[in-house]
């Protein structure tokens, strides 16, 4: 989204928004690329995973998951290999890893299959962060988001407890020890990056409107 930001933005030079332009790393102008339609069709994966998943067919919805899973792992070779990458792209492949993620802890918490608790907490924490940015940017102080490593790790507890919950459905395996220490530590992963992110806004809101970089706020992908 940086071309639609720096429209808006009078403090950004015109030279900057054509050297933007020209940057082939983002190739800004392409919205129509291989990777972005793979993470359109991760979308597209969500309700369908969801219907299997109710209709009491985790094989199916297992093998769905990891599906996305190797999508997302694709689009990204792609895009970062064969300079695919794009502004639309570096929205849309995190919003579909999300609402893979969330749309299947809000089903496990319906069916009783994980504690209400995590999937409370995970939705919590994004929307929260969502929240944040965009008050930050309405009161003038753009946030420039970028992934830390205990929010990088909190995801993947998050896809792994996905997995063994669906792994622990489909085939006969006890998977019930993995599952209730990974239901603890994605708890534990989720609150602790939760507080990461709220030190940085905060910090952030706090400095001078002169020191920031708001240039750049559009530059990195939602946070993960």
């Amino acid at each position: 989204m940086t071309d639609a930001f720096v429209v808006s933005n009078p403090s950004v030079s015109e030279a900057k928004v054509r050297a933007w332009g020209a940057n082939d790393d983002w190739c800004g102008v392409n919205l129509v690329t291989i990777p972005n339609l793979i993470s359109i069709g991760r979308l597209f994966l969500v309700p369908v995973a969801i219907w299997l998943i109710v209709s009491d067919e985790p094989v199916m919805a297992f093998w769905i998951f990891v599906l996305a899973g190797v999508s997302d792992a694709v689009d990204g070779f792609l895009a970062r290999h064969f300079n695919m990458r794009s502004v639309l792209g570096a929205y849309l492949d995190p919003l579909a890893d999300k609402a893979l993620l969330v749309s299947i802890y809000v089903t496990f918490a319906v069916l009783a299959e994980i504690p209400v608790w995590v999937t409370i907490l995970v939705v919590s924490r994004d929307v929260l962060i969502i929240g944040a940015v965009v008050l930050a940017g309405m009161l003038g102080h753009p946030v420039e988001m970028r992934p830390h490593f205990l929010s990088k790790l909190n995801t993947l507890a998050q896809i792994v407890l996905a997995a063994v919950v669906l792994g622990d459905l489909a085939f006969t395996v006890d998977l019930s020890m993995l599952r209730q220490t990974m239901v603890v530590a994605v708890g534990v992963l989720t609150v602790a990056s939760a507080f990461v992110y709220a030190y940085d806004w905060v910090r952030h809101m706090g400095t001078d409107k002169s020191e920031q970089r708001p240039e750049s706020v559009f530059d990195e992908r939602l946070p993960e």
